[in-house]
């Protein structure tokens, strides 16, 4: 497991979390909740890590929604700081995107 991905689940599990603008409006573009979000956390697995992020470390996970479906999700902390976790984004991966595990992308 990423070392980034273990402190941002700590914050998460110590309630230090904030959610983007980006991350409410992409949420509700999908149809998910905060809550579903946060109940997926335990068992999401990363999918890619942006350590050297401009804006600061980020991770990419894969979750399930609580119907099953997949859910990506950006997390990350700001740059020069060691909390909040913030979700930047989070989404139903298209699967023409992504292999069907969605954590590869495919070859456009």
């Amino acid at each position: 497991m990423s070392n980034h991905w273990q402190q941002f689940l700590a914050l998460i599990d110590s309630g230090d979390v904030r959610i983007s603008e980006h991350g409410y409006d992409a949420l509700a573009d999908d149809g998910l909740t905060v809550e579903e979000l946060l109940a997926g956390v335990a068992t999401a697995v990363v999918v890619e890590e942006y350590p050297e992020y401009p804006k600061g470390p980020a991770v990419l996970v894969l979750l399930r929604a609580t119907d099953g479906g997949p859910i990506h999700a950006v997390w990350g902390v700001p740059r020069g700081y060691d909390r909040p976790v913030v979700l930047v984004t989070a989404y139903r991966p298209d699967s023409t995107r992504w292999d069907p595990t969605f954590t590869r992308r495919t070859r456009s």
